[in-house]
């Protein structure tokens, strides 16, 4: 190469932007909005930003915009969500187990069979609290009393007919209740439902453990069971207590409607990086959430069953007609 030559080369060169790999990897991820159909503080909430925060740590979304539209046991969102992200790529939606509940009790005019199943992330054992001040000492003071005088016994939970509901409904029947008489109270956030319990507003509580946890470990709240079939944090299950009723709370994701394979496929494969990052799997054991990863077509089947089950449940349980 002539001398000419090589110093025009070198002044190309230098003048071209420098386009590292990881940078080019960064400017190529796309930008995600993410509609998360409850009000901040509760376990959608939580899970959608550990969520959002494990997809840019995977590189594979440079941010997430965020919408929380509570209300309705996340019917509200999920109507908005169908008709504003139709189409979209981009575009992601928490849900779970107790918007499949809410969509039954409340003959939702929406349903999960117009998103996009992408998938399944994670179970979740629930708690029963009272305030720290409460006279009940176990969950079967609890019950008795509850027995004894229903309607005194207001319950705070989630959305009705989702997971927090079905569980007070089981223990109802499992110790000669009547679950059609329990008084429940349906926050459309954690924050609140935290607030009346706290408050002593009502007289017991459900939710996952990792949104009550720093209440009970403060003393403000005492945990009188959980719902799993094994110990967590020292907190005895049910059954140990003679009631036999053993249920998770499921969690997962969706994508827009009318996106095509291709798209989902993407999405699918962007959500599985994600939960392979350290910082989803910190995510997992700070907040006690079991991974229970379901892709695609297999969440979609997953979530045909569940309604039928959870359909069942509620309609054995005295809380929809068929």
């Amino acid at each position: 190469m002539k001398r000419r030559q090589f110093s025009a080369a070198v002044a190309a060169a230098v003048a071209a932007p420098l386009v590292l790999p990881g940078l080019a990897r960064a400017l190529a991820a796309p930008a995600i909005k993410m509609m998360i159909p409850a009000n901040p503080g509760g376990g959608w909430d939580s899970t959608g930003r550990a969520l959002a925060a494990a997809l840019q740590a995977a590189k594979v979304v440079s941010n997430v915009q965020f919408d929380n539209k509570g209300g309705a046991a996340g019917t509200i969102g999920l109507a908005q969500f169908i008709n504003a992200a139709k189409g979209d790529p981009h575009a992601l939606m928490m849900g779970g187990m107790v918007m499949v509940g809410g969509i039954i009790l409340n003959k939702s005019p929406v349903g999960l069979d117009q998103v996009t199943p992408i998938a399944r992330l994670t179970t979740e054992n629930l708690v029963v609290v009272v305030p720290a001040k409460s006279p009940h000492k176990t969950v079967g003071d609890l019950m008795n009393a509850f027995k004894a005088n229903p309607g005194a016994v207001s319950w705070g939970g989630g959305s009705a007919g989702g997971s927090d509901h079905i569980l007070i409904g089981l223990m109802a029947r499992a110790t000669g209740g009547d679950p059609t008489k329990v008084n429940y109270v349906a926050f459309k956030g954690g924050g609140e439902a935290v607030a009346a319990i706290i408050g002593g507003h009502v007289a017991a509580g459900v939710s996952g453990l990792s949104e009550f946890s720093e209440h009970i470990k403060s003393g403000r709240m005492r945990a009188l069971a959980v719902s799993g079939d094994a110990r967590e944090e020292g907190v005895p299950t049910l059954r140990e207590q003679g009631i036999n009723v053993v249920l998770g709370n499921w969690r997962g994701v969706f994508g827009a409607p009318g996106i095509t394979p291709a798209q989902r496929d993407a999405l699918v494969n962007m959500v599985r990086a994600a939960t392979e990052t350290p910082a989803w799997k910190d995510s997992l054991q700070k907040n006690g959430w079991q991974a229970w990863f379901l892709p695609g077509d297999q969440y979609k089947a997953f979530i045909d069953e569940d309604s039928k089950r959870v359909g069942g449940i509620l309609e054995s349980l005295g809380l929809v007609k068929t």
